[in-house]
């Protein structure tokens, strides 16, 4: 079997993922379901091990067997590229293969609100884009980035793990750093960072305490931080940020958070109508009603908030879905 063959038909196929099993023929997500490729016979032990292996450098073996996990991005002939998980199942070879669009999307394309507009024309604060695995996140998080640099004089710095959409400067200049060959931590690319004269950074995802602390210490300073973390609504998304930290430094983190975040952005995708995937989203925006909450700890508030918030951009989920669904977009 040829790896880089199954790799094109995701693409052809316009699937978002291909999981190769052993014991399983190759499989795509497409529009959110699960298919095997047609024609395709069960995976081999030997021959997934061979047809994974060759995708990396002397390296990135090495690396893989030491940590029995590997994440990196892989361009197929310049015709597509590919964010790539191996890992080990009932000791044998996984892999996992997010099919990433060549073309940026554009916000419009996306279907995000007018309000996200105005904040990327920001100066400093925190945006996060929040949601579950596989909701689009990177997509949006990389419209966001395009728009910037489509509209705005902007310096901007992109941590990534892998790199994933290729960015081509035009009014704005483009750092993008991979997690691993360009900086050792994302903790340590936020901290140097500060020396590279940025306008925005991009945090690829906000993992542990060390990166969410950096990350909101430079939305305070006068950055635009753009982020993803793994929750589903924005009092989850506060409630994840504050319990981090030990108990002893929840205060302080309240107090930052609620003059730092400008807003969440939850979303999740649903199927369309006339095929295809759209996002639903909650949008709150951190004013003064939210920072309140924030640092009096009464986050499962934020909700109410967000439902009689429309005047100031915000929208419930449920909102969002009735709107979608007017529409006709979703049944």
């Amino acid at each position: 079997m040829n790896i880089k063959e199954i790799l094109q038909i995701a693409v052809q196929k316009k699937a978002s993922d291909l999981h190769l099993i052993v014991g399983l023929s190759p499989i795509l997500r497409i529009d959110g379901n699960l298919i095997a490729i047609k024609n395709y016979k069960r995976l081999a032990k030997k021959d997934l091990e061979q047809m994974a292996l060759s995708l990396l450098n002397d390296g990135q073996k090495k690396k893989f067997v030491a940590n029995r996990n590997l994440d990196f991005s892989f361009s197929l002939e310049n015709k597509a590229r590919f964010r790539i998980n191996l890992h080990y199942e009932k000791n044998n070879i996984g892999l996992t293969a997010r099919v990433i669009n060549e073309q940026i999307l554009s916000l419009k394309d996306i279907g995000v609100p007018k309000i996200t507009y105005d904040l990327l024309n920001s100066d400093h604060g925190l945006i996060l884009v929040t949601g579950p695995t596989g909701c689009g996140k990177s997509t949006t998080l990389a419209a966001m980035i395009n728009y910037i640099n489509e509209n705005y004089n902007r310096s901007i710095i992109t941590l990534e793990d892998p790199i994933e959409f290729i960015f081509k400067p035009s009014k704005s200049i483009i750092i993008q750093r991979e997690l691993g060959s360009d900086i050792l931590s994302f903790q340590d690319g936020l901290k140097y960072a500060m020396r590279q004269d940025p306008n925005i950074i991009m945090v690829g995802e906000m993992r542990d305490l060390e990166t969410i602390s950096a990350a909101v210490t430079l939305a305070e300073t006068g950055h635009l931080v753009l982020a993803t973390l793994h929750t589903c609504s924005s009092a989850q998304t506060v409630d994840r940020i504050i319990d981090i930290f030990p108990p002893h430094q929840q205060n302080q983190i309240k107090t930052q958070l609620s003059t730092a975040l400008k807003a969440v952005i939850a979303q999740k995708l649903l199927p369309k109508i006339n095929g295809g995937r759209i996002a639903a989203r909650e949008i709150m925006i951190n004013t003064p009603a939210i920072a309140n909450l924030i640092r009096e700890n009464k986050t499962s508030q934020i909700k109410t908030v967000i439902e009689t918030s429309s005047k100031d951009g915000m929208m419930s989920l449920e909102q969002n879905l009735k709107e979608l669904k007017r529409n006709q977009l979703i049944n």
